[in-house]
């Protein structure tokens, strides 16, 4: 393969990368809260009932933000189920999923949990059975001193400090005919808009995430969310985008180009909201939060849904494989060089449903996306750099022209953090890494995921089949860096400067 050339200067900056973009979500959807991050009757559970193992991992993954709880779950969900002695808390019929849900996690174990892993709450509250005045009701719960009703109910189940939620989803995919409470845009507009005054009203702090278009696919796109935007206004301070993707056509290299059409989904948002700022005259404009995304297409669990209800069933439980992690690290790059527009991202989910962590009992499986997760978690704090890729492309079957070089980058002062995916299935790339106005000096650390089979995944009998290695085929000289990078491989880097 001819070689790549990724051209960088610190003057060409994109925007400071927020850490929010590395955020995750918990929903109580399959085994994903139960037997995933609660499991009281475990080995290892600790005197919470939350999986030590489990949270271990998570740790680091470095999730500075957390969204709960839904997800579809949460159009059905009422918040007070989950709360007070779980000895009188109700088990319902869950209709998102068709599951069992006793409520023995709810919002105060959420939010003990959050403490105990340093994760930012973010609440998504029900705008589809549920009312405006009973998202209200959570914020006073949630939020302000004793002396009120549900503030008094806080402190009376223990917790006499409010815990100061910032951030907030109205509703959650409200454009989907799936969703329980679903409606037209200018409807939902009307509904969140409520919502959004009463809330503010109890916390005028809150951050408010609108309900966007949650795929491309739907014939709503982009005219839903400049609906909701016209009307909601300076109410919203983000719209919320969803994505999942896949390779049911079995094309690799299809697959991994597919961060042309994340690069695109993200920019017509985005020009949706600054269509709207400008026709309102406003000197405030909503940002974007990407709060579901990941790779989700051979166990999406419709075909296993339960027929009549049963507890934690088995649910999008996907296993990875290194194709996949490529693309996780593509996902990434996309975000970081819109940076200037995306403020928060969650991927969906963290453990078994769609999660980058598998259980089987108290056994824990480190999944293959997970790794491009952690390299790049480790070196996020900088400002997003632009980067001017040359070198050889090639045409997706969908997706269309693409480098056979993913890259983000993000500068920090005298440290560069530069990403580098080799999208080929069988040549290693010759890649420079040049910024014009400085040197690179020295190379600091870097981490390398890579196989040589694109299907190559871990399982829990054969559970290290893909893991990270340390990454040395770099040579400095001139000021400039060389890389040479296997077939089919991500790496992240860091120099000095």
């Amino acid at each position: 393969m001819d070689k790549t050339t990724i051209t960088l200067h610190t003057r060409f900056q994109i925007g400071q990368v927020d850490p929010r973009i590395f955020g995750g979500f918990l929903e109580h959807m399959g085994r994903a809260v139960y037997e995933g991050v609660y499991h009281p009757d475990g080995a290892h559970a600790n005197e919470n009932g939350f999986r030590t193992d489990v949270l271990a991992a998570l740790q680091r993954l470095q999730m500075p933000v957390m969204r709960y709880p839904g997800g579809n779950f949460v159009s059905g969900y009422h918040w007070l189920d989950g709360v007070g002695p779980r000895d009188q808390r109700p088990t319902v019929r869950e209709l998102a999923w068709q599951s069992i849900e006793p409520n023995q996690f709810g919002t105060d174990e959420f939010m003990l949990m959050c403490q105990q892993m340093n994760w930012e709450p973010m609440i998504a509250v029900n705008l589809g059975t549920g009312t405006p005045e009973e998202a209200r009701d959570w914020v006073e719960y949630c939020n302000a001193p004793p002396g009120t009703r549900y503030a008094n109910l806080r402190a009376a189940n223990g917790h006499e400090s409010p815990y100061d939620v910032k951030l907030w989803c109205l509703g959650n995919e409200m454009d989907g005919p799936w969703q329980l409470g679903h409606v037209p845009a200018d409807q939902y507009a009307i509904r969140a808009q409520q919502a959004a005054k009463m809330m503010k009203d109890v916390d005028p702090s809150l951050e408010l995430i609108a309900c966007g278009s949650c795929t491309p696919d739907l014939a709503t796109y982009m005219e839903w969310d400049r609906t909701v935007l016209e009307y909601l206004g300076d109410w919203a301070d983000y719209v919320s985008l969803h994505r999942y993707v896949g390779n049911p056509a079995n094309d690799t290299p299809d697959f991994l180009a597919v961060t042309n059409s994340i690069d695109q989904q993200i920019e017509e948002m985005d020009a949706v909201c600054r269509f709207v700022q400008a026709k309102h005259r406003s000197k405030k404009r909503a940002y974007l939060c990407f709060d579901e995304w990941n790779i989700a297409y051979r166990n999406r669990g419709s075909d296993d849904m339960p027929k009549k209800g049963v507890f934690a069933p088995h649910l999008a439980e996907e296993i990875y494989n290194l194709e996949d992690a490529l693309v996780i690290a593509g996902f990434f790059n996309s975000f970081i060089r819109h940076a200037d527009v995306l403020k928060i991202a969650n991927i969906a989910q963290i453990v078994n449903v769609l999660g980058p962590i598998l259980t089987r009992g108290d056994e824990m499986l480190i999944q293959t996306i997970f790794f491009p997760f952690e390299m790049y978690t480790k070196r996020r704090a900088g400002i997003a750099l632009q980067t001017i890729v040359a070198g050889p492309t090639y045409t997706g079957a969908t997706h269309g022209e693409a480098h056979f070089i993913d890259t983000s980058a993000i500068w920090d002062t005298d440290t560069l953090h530069v990403f580098v995916t080799n999208r080929a299935l069988d040549d290693t790339a010759t890649v420079d890494i040049a910024v014009t106005d400085q040197t690179i000096t020295a190379l600091q650390h870097a981490d390398m995921l890579t196989g040589t089979n694109p299907k190559a995944e871990n399982t829990f009998e054969n559970p290290y089949v893909i893991q990270p290695q340390p990454f040395d085929a770099v040579r400095i000289a001139a000021g400039k860096a060389t890389l040479e990078l296997p077939p089919l491989s991500v790496v992240a880097l860091t120099f000095a400067l």
